[in-house]
């Protein structure tokens, strides 16, 4: 959310960032809340002048009573009624265009950086490096659920039958691949040194509203019925949310946590061969780093948390490159992002895997995250990125370590949490 002040005195650039954005439909938002906002302070400021004179005409009832004017005393208790009645339509006021400028301000985007390519949808993101080399190997690499099954590795079948479409069942080795992950990047991130943190897997709706745009919300979040709780569509999200209405110490920034969790997401309009399997699904489990910084250290951190997604994925052999997001393709709080994508032999492409965002001050504006500083308070930044998310890194982990023969190597990083398993043998191979 931006600052009202700087909308107030730059609507041009307001105006000029949401046409980068395409978001052409917001534009008359900006007159709209700098007209609402002037309303909002003309009605403050008459109605603090009416609190001003309230005590001033109190005291001369009292000394034209003590006069024997009453008259006048009754004229001017009239008047002060009539200022208390105006009074309350005022505060009434106030209230009403607090709330319409709130919601205003809650949709207007955030202003990007200037770094980020202009462009209308992902189909316009930048390639910015390739890690690794993108290897298609000789033989034919099934779909990933193929290879699961070879392991007995997956049920999707029955996981519908449970909870329907969009979940499964992982087991055996896949299960305990799955599990490998997760602790290996848990251990990666700690030895880089993060905090280690699992929070609450539910939220209330405003910290959900805290985090992210009102789209956003409609399209992820799982809502627990006749609770104001939501069900997180990804750690972040209670994580940003530890912070709010807190005033940080300048000294104790930054704060570089990384934080495991199970994830729920609608996932709204997916479809095609590419989404089935576990490559979209509602429930998953991922590992997560947020930071929260000093403004002029997000630009550090940003890279810095890219860089150890790309460091995970290379340490078990997936080749991966990195998009910078172009601005039609950045969620409305996002001032910079870039994705991870592992490198797929099976489709000969790359496919997104993990997604690295600096957020400026918008999550902690909203959720009151300041800092206090040597030159006084203000709102730190927070930077959120994806670890790893199991479901999609089976995928590029299956497909880039498959062998002809259909057993899977287990590169020597994630060996000890495999129990020192250097291969997994499908069970027609097994003797």
């Amino acid at each position: 959310m931006l600052d009202l002040k700087f909308v107030r005195e730059n609507p041009e650039i307001v105006k000029k960032n949401i046409e980068n954005k395409f978001q052409f439909d917001k534009l008359p938002l900006v007159d709209e809340v700098i007209e609402l906002d002037a309303k909002n302070r003309a009605a403050k400021a008459e109605g603090d002048n009416l609190r001003a004179s309230r005590n001033k005409l109190s005291k001369q009832i009292g000394q034209l009573m003590s006069q024997g004017k009453k008259d006048e005393a009754e004229a001017v208790k009239a008047q002060v009624k009539a200022n208390a009645d105006r009074l309350a339509e005022l505060e009434a006021m106030e209230a009403d265009l607090e709330v319409r400028v709130l919601k205003i301000m809650m949709t207007i985007p955030n202003i990007i950086d200037p770094s980020v390519p202009i462009g209308k949808d992902d189909s316009e993101n930048v390639e910015i490096e390739r890690f690794g080399e993108p290897v298609v190997p000789d033989f034919e690499i099934p779909y990933h659920t193929d290879i699961m099954k070879t392991f007995d590795g997956i049920d999707l079948d029955a996981a519908a039958k449970v909870a329907g479409n969009g979940f499964y069942y992982l087991m055996g080795d896949i299960a305990r691949l799955h599990s490998a992950v997760i602790a290996y990047a848990r251990d990666f991130m700690i030895n880089r040194g993060f905090t280690y943190c699992v929070p609450p897997f539910m939220i209330r709706g405003n910290v959900v509203t805290g985090v992210m745009s009102f789209a956003e919300m409609d399209a992820m979040m799982y809502k627990i019925e006749g609770e104001d709780l939501y069900l997180i569509g990804t750690s972040e999200h209670s994580m940003i949310g530890k912070f709010i209405d807190t005033i940080l110490p300048e000294a104790q920034l930054p704060k570089a946590m990384t934080s495991y969790s199970p994830c729920f997401r609608k996932e709204k309009g997916a479809h095609g061969i590419e989404e089935r399997g576990v490559y979209r699904i509602h429930q998953f489990e991922k590992q997560e780093m947020i930071v929260v910084c000093r403004p002029e250290e997000s630009p550090i951190w940003y890279d810095k948390l890219w860089q150890n997604t790309v460091d995970l994925f290379r340490s078990l052999d997936v080749p991966v490159r990195t998009l910078e997001c172009c601005s039609g393709d950045l969620a409305d709080l996002k001032v910079k992002s870039c994705d991870v994508e592992a490198w797929s032999p099976r489709q000969k492409k790359y496919f997104e895997v993990g997604s690295c965002s600096n957020l400026g001050d918008a999550q902690a504006r909203r959720l009151k995250i300041r800092v206090d500083g040597e030159s006084g308070k203000y709102f730190a930044h927070t930077l959120n990125n994806t670890v790893v998310a199991p479901p999609r890194m089976l995928i590029a982990f299956l497909e880039n370590n498959l062998q002809e023969d259909g057993t899977v190597k287990i590169p020597k990083a994630l060996q000890p949490y495999m129990g020192g398993t250097e291969i997994l043998v499908p069970k027609q191979k097994e003797s």
